[in-house]
């Protein structure tokens, strides 16, 4: 019997200690979560963008690179009063980085001269094509760049961003300052641009900050936002096709 009772208290103690242990792990990931919002709410706000966007924001964060450098969910307006929406875009010493985030799954077949693009899902029984992420972004690029004078003698440099269980099966013909790229190997692509580049020419860097963050607040607007999702819309064309 006092065999019995001892290992009997002894469990007691090993479901304590199996209780507390589960408890800390919960307590810990908690604070990481609070504290992983509290950081990404210094760029901007859990409802802005994409989750995988809102993860690259964070990732930057964590690596280091100051808030105030960073910036998400951008609304360019262009010429024709239309708007170029941009996912992320960070002001470095060496120039400009856009970044345009993509979430997709399957093999991935693209050529950066080509207007759009192949992913292939279950081993190719299944095709979609979509649009070329290189010539989305030199687009936007090229809005941003209208946007200030001092922009046509700064840098800029575009990544295309892969999350998802994607394969970036074969591409060809990437346009120099373009780098693709999978999210563990995004701060070797930064440290690739930082070390074989110089210091851009900026005049004000003020100014600078001014339009990017006025481009971050035209995407609060409910009406720009509804502006672009139309204009996408009217630029796919799927309305006016009669099967």
């Amino acid at each position: 019997m006092e065999i019995w009772k001892y290992i009997g208290e002894n469990n007691n103690i090993i479901l304590w200690i199996i209780i507390c242990i589960v408890l800390l792990v919960g307590f810990i990931s908690l604070f990481r979560k609070i504290r992983d919002v509290r950081l990404l709410k210094t760029v901007t706000s859990l409802s802005r963008g994409t989750k995988t966007e809102r993860d690259l924001v964070l990732k930057l964060l964590k690596h280091g690179i100051p808030a105030q450098t960073i910036f998400h969910d951008l609304f360019i307006e262009t010429n024709n009063g239309e708007f170029s929406q941009i996912d992320v875009v960070v002001a470095t010493t060496e120039g400009i980085i856009v970044f345009e985030v993509k979430d997709y799954s399957g093999w991935i077949f693209g050529n950066g001269n080509y207007s759009h693009w192949t992913k292939v899902l279950a081993y190719g029984k299944r095709k979609y094509r979509f649009y070329n992420p290189i010539k989305q972004n030199i687009n936007h690029i090229k809005n941003l760049r209208k946007q200030l004078k001092q922009f046509e003698n700064i840098p800029f440099y575009s990544i295309i961003a892969f999350y998802g269980d994607c394969e970036l099966k074969e591409i060809n013909y990437v346009p120099k300052g373009t780098l693709l790229v999978k999210p563990s190997r995004i701060f070797e692509v930064l440290k690739f641009i930082r070390k074989n580049n110089k210091a851009a020419p900026y005049t004000d860097k003020k100014e600078i900050v001014r339009i990017l963050n006025q481009a971050v607040k035209n995407g609060e607007n409910i009406s720009n936002q509804e502006m672009h999702i139309e204009n996408i819309n009217d630029m796919l064309g799927k309305d006016r096709i009669y099967d």
